[in-house]
């Protein structure tokens, strides 16, 4: 993540917030040793009962998919799936699209999650499609109130990395 996601300068983040560091998650997760890490970490941390990961696109879905073709590597079945920000009119309808199904135990996840309002924002739709949310995870927290706002909702949230543990303080949080 240091090597390829995170740029210093002057940024505008989504809320407004001016911040002196961003980070584009996609960068690391995009490359075949960047998703190989993460899946080996995530791996270790999600719960056994978990049968489905994703979480809202475009973020979640390098996580999802590389996660989920790594577990089958090593015997583990996790499908994925996406969550969509808007219900498409055409096709496949809904704001759900993959192999989520309504009998699931779902971890939703996320690259970077700043205020953890795309997270919640997908575990609504998931919830609303039937499945279980088990847990909660980011790639990196940037913000530090992901897991107030999980802890709200009675579900459980872990974090690979904090934007401290990147030598960074906490913004454009809640």
């Amino acid at each position: 993540l240091l090597t390829y996601s995170i740029t210093t300068g002057d940024f505008t983040l989504k809320s407004g917030e001016k911040t002196d560091w961003f980070i584009s998650g996609d960068q690391t997760l995009t490359r075949p040793d960047g998703i190989v890490l993460v899946a080996d970490l995530m791996l270790e941390r999600i719960p056994a009962e978990v049968t489905a990961i994703g979480g809202l696109t475009m973020g979640a879905d390098p996580v999802a998919f590389g996660v989920a073709a790594i577990a089958a590597t090593r015997g583990r079945e996790l499908r994925s799936f996406s969550v969509r920000k808007e219900t498409k009119v055409h096709g496949e309808s809904g704001v759900i699209t993959g192999a989520l199904q309504p009998t699931d135990k779902v971890l939703v996840i996320e690259d970077v999650a700043t205020r953890g309002t795309s997270l919640m924002q997908a575990v609504t739709a998931v919830q609303d499609y039937g499945a279980d949310v088990i847990m909660v995870m980011s790639v990196v927290d940037r913000g530090g109130s992901c897991g107030k706002l999980a802890a709200d909702a009675g579900i459980p949230f872990q974090t690979l990395l904090t934007a401290k543990d990147l030598g960074f303080e906490y913004s454009g949080g809640l």
